[in-house]
């Protein structure tokens, strides 16, 4: 895909009015277009063999047999694009079980028109993306035991990126993080650029699974 090439993206959504209006506000934005809307599981697979989309977003709970099935059936028929859960569940099994069953991201349906766009750009870009509110959420399910820390790798950060580095692992938005140190959008972003290539890391997760370790490791030697 080059940069100038919209994202094509599948919607899925049982609320007509919610993904009728979702579609209208990605499309607004000008980096995506919206390639099907379907209604169901059923339309959703249709829709994917005649669309062709690189991302398909769904709702999780949805008749006759939600989300997570539609997801292991494309995995199932060998559709391997990014497919982003959108859902109003914040609950963290909800997330386990899409994860697990291959969603490349979790996004919650009260988060902003434009996170959601830069959401699904970093996923076409291979990063695994949550809402903010679902960070600490993942970290604690990627957790599954003692790593090895990074000693070194805080002394590369400046002082201002181990300061954004601690709110990522809070959760915290771009947004959220600008209005909280009183910087720009696009300030954060370059910073978090830096953190991740300064760490040699892939995704904001990471950055948030490492920043959580390194406090944990800090806690134990200061004891």
């Amino acid at each position: 895909m080059t940069e100038n090439e919209k994202i094509r993206v599948l919607l899925v959504d049982d609320h007509t009015l919610f993904r009728k209006g979702l579609a209208e506000l990605l499309e607004q934005r000008g980096a995506i277009q919206v390639a099907g809307i379907a209604g169901n599981g059923d339309e959703a697979l249709h829709m994917l063999k005649a669309t062709a989309p690189d991302v398909v977003i769904t709702d999780l709970n949805m008749p006759p047999h939600g989300g997570l099935a539609l997801l292991r059936q494309m995995r199932a028929e060998g559709w391997r694009g990014p497919v982003l859960v959108l859902t109003v569940s914040d609950d963290q099994d909800d997330l386990a079980s899409a994860m697990g069953a291959g969603a490349q991201g979790y996004l919650l349906k009260d988060m902003e028109p434009d996170d959601v766009v830069d959401a699904v750009q970093r996923a076409v870009r291979g990063e695994t993306v949550v809402a903010p509110a679902m960070t600490l959420k993942l970290v604690h399910l990627l957790q599954g035991g003692p790593q090895p820390p990074k000693i070194d790798a805080l002394q590369h950060l400046t002082a201002r990126e181990r300061e954004i580095l601690d709110y990522l692992a809070q959760g915290l938005s771009n947004k959220a993080i600008g209005r909280a140190l009183d910087i720009s959008h696009d300030t954060v972003k370059l910073h978090v650029r830096h953190i991740l290539a300064k760490l040699n890391l892939t995704s904001r997760v990471e950055a948030a699974v490492f920043a959580v370790e390194q406090k944990a490791v800090h806690q134990v030697k200061t004891r």
